[in-house]
């Protein structure tokens, strides 16, 4: 027999939720395939087979804690010729079965559960589900909440006329995606227009490390994915040297990635400042929580047909309004008020950026 161990979940991260088993008690596998998958508070791992084998006796089960180098299961090594898969009908008759689970049946003590309506045998009630915060959620909620305790938080808002940045988008998208295979969406206008004032306000791209503030030579974007096991928040290394396509195509992987539970410990290492996109949910306003050690995130939101005075006259314009929430302790209200100012006037005149 070999044991079936918790691998090295990543930096720092000692324990995990054993989320699933991909093969079962006395089902045959091949060396490489992926024999259990397990989440820990950032990322999911899957854990591969080491050797061609048989599945012979699973140690923890589906939804159980494990810590790194717990044995989890043991199977039996194949070579050659591989281990057929038991039949256990073969092992034990069906009229056998039948008279152990009459025997049970007779000797079963009532559930008390079992004469109340509104509960289901495993003791739920039919109006409410109950499930296991998931490690990921855990996470984000501790994440989150230290955040709150510890930043002193502010937001401040603006406004965004996006009509510039959609005519562009209108014009070129054919042949941008013609070109690089992906289509020209609106992050990589503020990925690229962030950069520029994030180079003009370095304050909002550094960081408070104990008695000292860190301050970053270095654009590496963080941007908030939702997907289905939560939000996560990737990182676009050196965006300052990436071009539209770049971004996009990056931010394609990421999206695939979180997604398809691929995401590395690398992927979500780091990062300077973060971008959420409250809009493709439909939020029209939010007050984002920035992501420690970060001091600073920016939040869009839904681009809606308003009302707006152009020239001393009343046009409907596509707007959209931003959001930065931003630390207090380092950031002042006048650096995050003139951050959002010249976001919105790159945005507004987004040739520059685009041609550059």
């Amino acid at each position: 027999m070999t044991d079936i161990l918790v691998p090295e979940l990543g930096e720092s991260i000692i324990d995990g939720t054993l989320t699933s088993w991909l093969v079962k008690e006395n089902e045959s596998f091949k060396s490489g395939d992926n024999l259990a998958e397990i989440e820990t508070d950032k990322i999911t791992i899957e854990i591969p087979a080491q050797a061609d084998g048989v599945m012979k006796k699973i140690i923890t089960q589906s939804g159980e804690n494990v810590k790194v180098g717990q044995i989890i299961a043991e199977f039996e090594t194949t070579h050659k010729k591989e281990t057929p898969k038991i039949n256990k009908k073969e092992v034990v008759p069906i009229k056998k079965n039948e008279e152990v689970k009459e025997i049970l049946t007779a000797h079963k003590p009532l559930s008390p559960i079992d004469d109340i309506p509104n509960f289901d045998k495993s003791g739920n009630s039919k109006r409410e589900k109950r499930i296991p915060i998931s490690k990921l959620r855990q996470t984000v909620a501790r994440r989150l909440k230290d955040a709150q305790n510890t930043a002193a938080i502010l937001t401040t808002f603006n406004e965004i006329d996006m009509t510039e940045v959609m005519n562009i988008r209108k014009k070129e998208q054919k042949i941008f995606q013609k070109k690089y295979n992906i289509k020209l969406g609106f992050m990589s206008f503020f990925a690229k227009a962030v950069i520029e004032v994030l180079k003009e306000i370095p304050e909002i791209n550094s960081e408070i490390y104990e008695n000292e503030i860190v301050y970053k030579n270095y654009f590496d974007l963080g941007i908030a994915i939702g997907s289905e096991k939560g939000l996560v928040v990737p990182i676009i290394r050196d965006v300052d040297n990436l071009s539209f396509a770049e971004i996009e195509q990056k931010i394609s992987e990421l999206s695939l990635k979180a997604n398809t539970n691929k995401l590395a410990m690398a992927d979500l290492s780091g990062g300077t400042f973060s971008i959420t996109n409250g809009g493709v949910y439909g939020s029209m306003m939010s007050t984002p929580i920035i992501n420690p050690p970060q001091s600073a995130i920016l939040g869009m939101h839904s681009i809606i047909d308003r009302p707006i005075a152009i020239n001393g006259k009343v046009v409907i314009r596509p707007m959209m309004y931003v959001a930065l929430s931003y630390d207090h302790r380092l950031i002042d209200g006048k650096q995050a008020v003139t951050f959002l100012v010249k976001l919105k006037k790159i945005l507004e005149n987004p040739k520059k950026i685009y041609l550059a």
